[in-house]
C-alpha cells in the first residue's frame, strides 16, 4: 500500500486506477471536500464551454445567458448519479456508502474536465481543418473518465466486472426515473402556487371592491 498526499491519492488512481480506487478503498482516503471543488470545475468546465469556445467550433453560444441548463447538466446530473447508484447498491449487495460513491465518482470525472478545459483553449487557436485535435482532446477525457467510472464502481461496491456494468446501467435508468419525478413533483408544485396565487387574488380584490 502507499501512502500520499490529498492530491497524491487524486493523482494516484487516475493514472493507475486499478489498483488506485482499491488502494484508496483500503486505505479509507478521499476527501469530501476535493469531490466537492471537483463537481465545482465540472460546472466551471461547463459555462467555460458554453462561452469561450472557439467560434468555428462553438455551436452552443447564445447571446442571452442562461446557467441553469449547465447547472442541470452538471451539478444536478452529478448528484443524480449518487443517489441513484446508492439508492441500487443495496439492491445489488454493494458496499458502497453515499460519501464514498461521491468522492470516488468525482475523482473520475477529472479527466473529463481536465481535458474538457485544454479543449476549449485548443479550440481558440486551431482553424476548421484541424478539428479532429479537437475531438481526439474531447474523446480522450470521455474515455478516460468512462474507464476510470468503472473501476471507481467496481472498487467503491466490490463488484465483479459484468456486476459493475450492469448496475451502471441501471443506475442511469434510476437516474431518468429520479429526473423524471423531479419534473413532475416541480410541476405539481408550480400548478398549485399558480391555484393558490388565483384564489388569493381573487379574494384581493373582492375585498378591496
Amino acid at each position: 500500500m502507499y501512502e500520499f498526499s490529498t492530491l497524491g491519492w487524486l493523482k494516484h488512481v487516475i493514472f493507475h486506477p486499478v489498483e488506485g480506487f482499491e488502494d484508496l478503498r483500503w486505505k479509507k482516503q478521499g476527501s469530501l471536500k476535493v469531490a466537492m471543488i471537483i463537481v465545482l470545475l465540472l460546472f466551471v468546465y461547463m459555462v467555460v464551454d458554453r462561452q469561450l469556445t472557439g467560434f468555428q467550433f462553438n455551436n452552443a453560444y447564445v447571446k442571452v445567458f442562461n446557467v441553469v441548463p449547465l447547472i442541470v447538466q452538471s451539478v444536478v446530473y452529478f448528484f443524480t448519479w449518487v443517489i441513484g447508484n446508492w439508492a441500487l447498491c443495496t439492491l445489488f449487495d454493494g458496499e458502497g456508502t453515499l460519501k464514498k460513491i461521491c468522492i470516488y465518482s468525482a475523482y473520475a470525472l477529472v479527466p473529463f474536465i481536465v481535458c474538457g478545459f485544454i479543449g476549449v483553449i485548443m479550440s481558440n487557436v486551431l482553424v476548421q481543418e484541424e478539428s479532429i485535435w479537437l475531438t481526439a482532446i474531447n474523446w480522450l477525457g470521455i474515455g478516460w473518465s468512462v474507464v476510470l467510472m468503472i473501476q471507481a464502481m467496481r472498487a467503491v461496491h466490490q463488484y465483479t466486472f459484468g456486476k459493475t456494468l450492469l448496475s451502471m446501467f441501471f443506475t442511469v435508468v434510476a437516474m431518468l426515473l429520479i429526473l423524471f419525478l423531479a419534473i413532475l413533483l416541480l410541476s405539481l408544485f408550480q400548478q398549485v402556487y399558480v391555484f393558490g396565487y388565483s384564489v388569493y387574488t381573487e379574494i384581493a380584490y373582492r375585498i378591496r371592491g
